[in-house]
């Protein structure tokens, strides 16, 4: 069935010695997995291996067979062009990370336009903003459509309990969380991405909260890594 559709780069690993495996998750069909065939040796091609940095928002025609083996593309073309997400060294280190957690998170091959929209959305976002605490916000916004967002409606308490994802007045587990990094939470929960420019984080705050989300994640999602670029992400930030 030949698919035209938009669709966002999650990853791309070089294959033998002139292929390219793609992941993409198209709006059309959820996370699809595409070979490239000898894609590093066509220098004229109509597809070029540059299409497919992190996060790259593309317009595709593909011929699927839906059966879980490897698609096939056939046209590619750049949807939005980034003007500082792949120039911009923070940035770009915000991109590897996060495109390794949506690597890690969205594993089923099934459609989901709203999450598709929300993530073509933040990094156009994220491209036209200054916001260090971008990752953090999205990391929240994103367990929503991943199924387990913090519930809001005890946000008086002063604990917040990352396995059960509930806010609590007093301990019951090693998983509860309390003091400044719950009220950042509860700040977050609250505002959208414009409203991180009031948002003033330390460098020690900043890395408290995200491997509190990361636990967060590890808790609630099967199968769930830290992402490798984590320790990158850090130094940049440090």
């Amino acid at each position: 069935m030949v698919v035209t559709t938009k669709a966002i780069v999650i990853s791309a690993l070089k294959y033998s010695e002139a292929d390219l495996i793609v992941k993409l998750f198209t709006q059309s069909s959820g996370l699809k997995t595409y070979i490239l065939r000898s894609v590093f040796k066509s220098k004229r091609g109509k597809i070029r291996v540059s299409q497919f940095q992190p996060l790259t928002q593309l317009d595709i025609v593909a011929k699927h067979k839906d059966k879980g083996t490897l698609e096939h593309l056939t046209e590619v073309k750049i949807q939005s062009h980034y003007e500082t997400l792949h120039t911009d060294v923070y940035k770009s280190t915000v991109v590897l990370f996060l495109a390794e957690i949506l690597k890690n998170a969205i594993q089923e091959e099934e459609k989901n336009e709203e999450l598709f929209d929300f993530i073509t959305a933040s990094f156009s976002w994220f491209d036209k903003h200054e916001a260090p605490n971008f990752h953090i916000l999205f990391l929240l916004k994103l367990s929503r459509f991943l199924g387990f967002y913090p519930e809001t409606e005890h946000q008086d308490n002063p604990l917040f309990n990352l396995a059960d994802g509930t806010f609590q007045f007093s301990k019951t587990s090693v998983y509860c969380i309390s003091g400044d990094t719950v009220n950042y939470l509860k700040t977050l929960l609250g505002i959208n991405f414009d409203g991180l420019a009031s948002m003033k984080l330390s460098r020690t705050s900043r890395l408290g909260l995200l491997e509190c989300l990361l636990t967060f994640y590890e808790l609630h999602l099967h199968g769930f890594k830290t992402p490798k670029s984590l320790t990158v992400l850090k130094d940049i930030y440090s």
